[in-house]
Parts: structure tokens; C-alpha cells; sequence
């Protein structure tokens, strides 16, 4: 069946969503670049609204979108969606968590990795000139305690591989753990204090909601061992980044690696000041297999629905 609805692609996607889209009869206007203003004086004239991190739909979007029937996330967190104005229009919000879960589970990894063992410093020194290799004693990951924070896709993901690695993982989650999973990597959960106190590394997988907002705070960084590292992939506002600076720069917390800021872009982010701290620019899912993934993701979701089908 042949649909003739039209969709605004707000950021820049894998080119299979506009194809896939189009060859479903869609009409596709694709504008990666456009502002919010113009956002506004548009989207009234589209059924479907696709974004990625960069644009904010917001509640006067919303309002003004009288034949929206799609708020499309191409990733996974939302919070840059006014989901409560959507849900009052009878909007429907999707994402693809699918499609960032491998990626982002591996950058994690990295991170990890790149702070056991200084990796960007050794990197640098050695551009600069300067033999440094006995200023380099790292540590191994096997063996050493990763507590996961939100054992969603990612976070049991992140889990199966760490596992691989002979990590020992500890798990936190405000509902229900997968007894599965937790079976598969030998899972010890935990209240969040706990894991905070017995982890060596800590990776946050959770969205951002008021109940998580500056989820690891000061009081929550005391309890953790000072020789113990934080990454975080999930949303900037998890972490008080305030505190995360004093505890790094007092030698309270060993390390952190942060893909995600309170305030992005973070060019000029007093963290970055530090050298037991690692930063990227929001590029968990930036790989071409996830984004390729969550295109395919979206599209079919997209067609189902407006089919009828969900």
C-alpha cells in the first residue's frame, strides 16, 4: 500500500531512511541543517517530524504541528522532545534504541581502555616529542568490578562485554532486572550506593528525567573509591559536572569520560583542563553500522504505524 504523507528529516541521517521512506511513497523534504524558527513556520505541513540530537522539538513546535501523527528520534534518548505536549496532540514519539546499542557499548570500552591505560596522553606525548613510557603504568580491566547503572539495551550489552573481558559486573536498575542476563555474566546487583562503593568503573546508562538529573552528585561521588572512574554515555545532566570537576581535581575519583554534556557543544568545558579526564563529542552512536541500523529502525516503525499496523 502506497502512503502520500509528508516528512521533515531535521539532521543529517543514513541516506537508507530517506530511500526506504520515498520507495514507500512518502514525501520526503530533508533539511539537516534547518533552525528552530523555521521549524516553526513548517511543521504544520507535515505528518511525520524525523530529528537526531541536534534539533529540540519543543512544546510551541508542537502546538503549531495540527497534522503531526510522528515525533521520529533516530537514537535512542528523547529528552529532546516535548513528550508530554506530543502525548496531549495524541503524537506518536519513537525512537531506535537498536540501532545505538553495539556502538555505544563499544565506546564505552574505549573509554574505559583509554583510562586504564592514559592512551590520549601517551598519543600526545609522543607527537610532542617526549618518551614517556615509564610515566605510563596502567592497569588491566580483568578482574576489576564494572557497575552498570540502567540495564537497558546498552547497559546489558556494555555488561556482555565486559564480561568477555573478565570484568566482574555489578548492576543497578530502577526496574527489573533480566534474570537471563544477569544468569549469562554472572550479574551481582546492587543498591545504587553499594555499586557506587564496591565499582572500580562506573558506566551510566540512563535517561535523563528529573529523578536522574545530577544522579551522581557530590554526596554520591564520597562514597566511591578515589582510585575509581566514570564514564558517561547516557545524558550530560546525569552527572553534576561541578562535582565531577573538584573530585577529579582533588584526586578523590581516579578518572571520568564523558560523550555527553550538561551544555553541548562543550568547547570550552573546564573538565577538559584536567589530565585524568577524557572527553568526545556526543559520538556514541556516530558509527556507520548504527546508523544505518537505526534508519531501518525508524523507517519500518514509521511505515507500521502509519499503515496502522501498530
Amino acid at each position: 500500500m502506497s502512503m502520500n504523507q509528508s516528512v521533515l528529516i531535521c539532521d543529517q541521517v543514513n541516506p537508507v531512511l530517506n530511500e526506504i521512506l520515498e520507495k514507500n511513497g512518502l514525501q520526503i523534504t530533508y533539511e539537516p541543517e534547518i533552525t528552530p524558527d523555521q521549524i516553526l513556520e513548517k511543521i504544520e505541513n507535515f505528518e511525520v517530524i524525523i530529528v537526531r540530537s541536534r534539533t529540540k522539538i519543543t512544546k510551541d513546535m508542537i502546538e503549531k504541528a495540527n497534522k503531526c501523527q510522528i515525533i521520529a528520534r533516530v537514537g535512542v534518548g528523547l529528552d529532546n522532545i516535548d513528550q508530554t505536549t506530543a502525548k496531549e496532540k495524541n503524537i506518536r514519539v519513537i525512537n531506535a534504541v537498536e540501532g545505538a546499542m553495539n556502538a555505544v557499548a563499544e565506546l564505552v570500552l574505549g573509554l574505559m581502555l583509554s583510562l586504564a591505560r592514559e592512551i590520549p596522553r601517551a598519543d600526545r606525548e609522543v607527537r610532542n616529542g617526549n618518551w614517556i613510557k615509564k610515566e605510563l603504568m596502567g592497569t588491566e580491566l580483568r578482574g576489576k568490578y564494572l557497575g552498570i547503572v540502567g540495564l537497558g539495551n546498552i547497559g546489558k550489552r556494555l555488561g556482555r562485554l565486559a564480561r568477555a573481558l573478565n570484568m566482574n559486573i555489578i548492576g543497578y536498575d530502577v526496574v527489573p532486572i533480566d534474570e537471563e542476563f544477569s544468569s549469562e555474566v554472572g550479574l551481582m546487583k546492587a543498591d545504587l550506593g553499594t555499586l557506587l562503593a564496591s565499582s572500580d568503573y562506573v558506566s551510566l546508562h540512563v535517561p535523563l528525567l528529573d529523578s536522574t538529573k545530577h544522579l551522581i552528585n557530590a554526596e554520591k561521588m564520597s562514597t566511591m573509591k578515589n582510585t575509581s572512574r566514570i564514564i558517561n554515555t547516557s545524558r550530560g545532566g546525569v552527572i553534576d559536572e561541578e562535582a565531577l570537576y573538584e573530585f577529579l581535581k582533588d584526586g578523590k575519583l581516579g578518572g571520568a569520560a564523558l560523550d555527553v554534556f550538561e551544555v553541548e557543544p562543550a568547547t570550552s568545558n573546564k573538565l577538559a583542563s584536567l589530565p585524568n579526564f577524557i572527553s568526545t563529542p556526543h559520538m556514541g552512536a556516530q558509527t556507520k553500522e548504527a546508523q544505518s541500523l537505526a534508519a531501518n529502525v525508524i523507517a519500518e516503525k514509521i511505515i507500521q504505524i502509519l499503515r496502522g499496523v501498530t
